[in-house]
């Protein structure tokens, strides 16, 4: 045991000695392991590992841990009407050696300086590990020591992203943030070009030709890689002939080889407001596996012979070679649907009417109607932001995801689905389990203030139906935006998985990723073990592959919170000239340290903070959402309206600072 981890353990029992409760021969009883996190206004906290009460730690008893950081820590002794408090003694995993700042170079001494809410420390570079960087230039910079003796850590630039201010900085920087790559592997790229992209006549003999049938693509206007299309054909009998038609990459991308572990290790492609960082190589990804118009393309295929009442009769998975007649825009399908006029009108009308009945089926099983306002940007060739839309899911949108929806189902109900007291083969699914009650009960009281209700217990199905309920009640309101970010809250995380739980808000017994694999990692995986067993294979290890899902879920969740670091950020920037001017807004979150609220206009989010409220001295009601003048007994709750004005944008914290008004 090290010198320091002594001291710091003597200190605590010093602590537990003097306190009435403490008994010193269970001092280690007091010992804790968890995550080191920080608030938006400073606080450090340890999420102990067990599930317990997160826990206070002092600034001046973090002992060089920073966010992240997984640590022992040894707690204080209680004392009466005080926060529990704990120091820490160890660190015992580092969460990042890697952070981006700005470099601050003055009298030749320079040092990083990174995000308080990350490290409360600069960090010191000698003047031989700055890499060409400038003063004022964002960096990405490697602590590489850490001496007894110092306060500052020793760190060297790895890379310098530039000045910042900058788009390209700013965004790459975001990216770094999260670990994320911002550019991609010349030699994995340089291997891209020497695949073989031909397609055989030998080849097209082994698949289905499906070049001849209908077929086109739908998908956002600035969409480069088309991993799916659609296809139609009527038959005698007055059935449809409907196929999903999704990219076959692994046609391409072998298991193992260099381009596949890129692959794997991005898991995911990255979608930040005004750029995709890619899973693949552009040249696979916008070019050879995407499925673009007036081009043979290799496809692995769900082909579904369906009623005109949305009765399935048959299903077939197979391999196939395609041929797009069209590339549509989500908005030039939607106009042809409403229009009825225009390329592929009849094709697109019976799509769409199928659709709509495989969604009320769907919904009528227990389905839940989570449809988030997902906020989107007009931007200039320089990155800054002109104005601010919301995306809308219209019978277009909704169409794609329905055939998408059906084919994941199909392919999980293939392999998962086994007769008797047969174990299923190894496989990966998407599984979305059943919430925990108790969040149930928490937002069906949070909801009440809005004159709601909520079923909180009961069958799947009663349930589910009471908060499709609540979504369709809160459409078009002041509140819409909050109930449903509290209700998504309630629910737990989709994630992927071997062991098959179903997916509790599309009420599917089984469920997975089949339809995106130029994007996601996962739905490789899903193609390659497809492929395996529908030829005769055995069943994959278990293990390997849920090793496999868990890195895919958590790249996922790190994907997430960088592309809403991205709209923060551009939020910020377009907010940044407004400065003076008053909004209506939401109050969209009560903290300790301030009160979040939204714009309603643009949905931009900003905080004002507890000490501008001098009107009264304000305490904060955890429980109930809100913060209460002591004197006036004024209460500002989770929800209320409230005008505001904009006083400050930060865009290095991105952050808004509001004013109430």
């Amino acid at each position: 045991m090290g010198r320091r981890k002594q001291r710091l353990l003597k200190k605590a029992a010093r602590q537990a000695k003097f306190s009435r409760k403490a008994e010193p021969a269970k001092i280690f009883s007091r010992e804790i392991v968890g995550v080191l996190d920080r608030n938006n206004n400073g606080k450090a906290h340890i999420v102990p590992d067990d599930g317990g009460e997160k826990v206070f730690v002092a600034d001046r008893n973090l002992n060089r841990a920073m966010k992240g950081d997984t640590v022992r820590a040894i707690k204080y002794a209680a004392r009466k009407g005080h926060q529990e408090e704990a120091e820490i003694v160890e660190i015992l995993k580092r969460s990042r050696e890697t952070f981006v700042g700005v470099l601050s170079l003055t009298n030749n001494v320079a040092f990083v300086i990174v995000d308080n809410r990350i490290l409360t420390n600069d960090i010191y570079i000698p003047l031989d590990k700055l890499k060409g960087a400038t003063n004022g230039q964002k960096v990405i910079v490697k602590v590489v020591d850490w001496p007894d003796n110092a306060r500052n850590p020793i760190g060297e630039i790895i890379d310098v992203l530039g000045d910042a201010g900058n788009n390209d900085t700013e965004m790459h920087a975001i990216l770094a943030e999260f670990n994320l790559p911002y550019s991609y592997p010349d030699e994995i790229a340089a291997e891209a070009e020497k695949l073989d992209v031909n397609i055989s006549k030998d080849e097209i003999a082994r698949r289905l030709d499906y070049r001849g049938v209908t077929t086109f693509t739908i998908d956002p206007r600035d969409a480069k890689d088309f991993d799916d299309a659609i296809s139609i054909k009527s038959l005698e009998n007055g059935n449809f002939e409907i196929g999903v038609h999704i990219a076959d990459v692994t046609h391409y991308v072998k298991e193992g080889d260099i381009i596949d572990k890129e692959a794997y290790s991005r898991a995911t492609s990255v979608y930040l407001v005004d750029r995709t960082v890619p899973m693949l190589p552009e040249k696979l990804c916008n070019m050879v596996c995407s499925l673009r118009p007036d081009e043979d393309k290799l496809t692995y295929s769900v082909i579904f012979e369906i009623t005109p009442s949305g009765e399935i009769k048959k299903r077939n998975i197979t391999k196939a070679v395609i041929r797009s007649n069209r590339r549509f825009t989500y908005e030039e399908a939607q106009e042809i649907i409403e229009s009825g006029k225009g390329d592929f009108a009849e094709e697109l009308k019976n799509l769409n009417a199928i659709a709509k009945i495989l969604r009320d089926q769907r919904f009528a099983e227990g389905a839940i109607a989570f449809e988030r306002t997902e906020v989107r940007f007009e931007i200039d060739e320089t990155g800054k932001p002109l104005s601010v839309y919301f995306k809308e899911m219209k019978d277009a949108n909704k169409l794609v995801e329905e055939y998408m929806l059906l084919a994941n189902r199909t392919v999980a109900e293939k392999i998962g689905k086994v007769k008797g007291d047969a174990k299923p083969k190894t496989f990966v699914y998407r599984i979305h389990e059943e919430p925990n009650p108790d969040k149930l009960h928490t937002l069906s009281d949070f909801i009440k203030r809005f004159g709601y209700s909520l079923k909180a217990e009961g069958e799947r199905q009663e349930v589910s139906r009471s908060i499709n309920r609540l979504l369709d009640k809160v459409q078009g309101t002041r509140e819409q935006n909050l109930i449903e970010t509290v209700a998504i809250r309630s629910m737990a995380k989709a994630i992927y998985s071997t062991e098959n739980a179903g997916h509790y808000g599309l009420a599917f017994d089984y469920y997975t990723h089949f339809t995106s694999p130029i994007r996601r990692y996962p739905d490789m995986m899903v193609h390659r073990l497809l492929a395996s067993y529908l030829s005769g294979g055995k069943s994959a290890s278990q293990e390997k592959y849920e090793e496999y899902c868990g890195h895919c879920s958590d790249m996922e969740q790190v994907a997430a919170s960088a592309e809403r670091a991205s709209i923060k950020y551009k939020q910020v920037e377009f907010m940044a000239d407004k400065k003076g001017q008053v909004f209506s807004g939401v109050i969209s979150g009560v903290t300790e340290w301030g009160i979040y609220v939204e714009i309603v206009s643009n949905k931009c989010e900003g905080m004002i903070p507890i000490r501008d409220l001098d009107d009264d001295y304000y305490t904060y009601d955890e429980k109930n959402y809100c913060v209460s003048g002591k004197r006036t007994h004024k209460v500002y709750r989770l929800g209320d309206e409230v005008n505001i004005m904009v006083e400050n944008a930060n865009l290095d914290k991105k952050q808004l600072d509001f004013k109430l008004i």
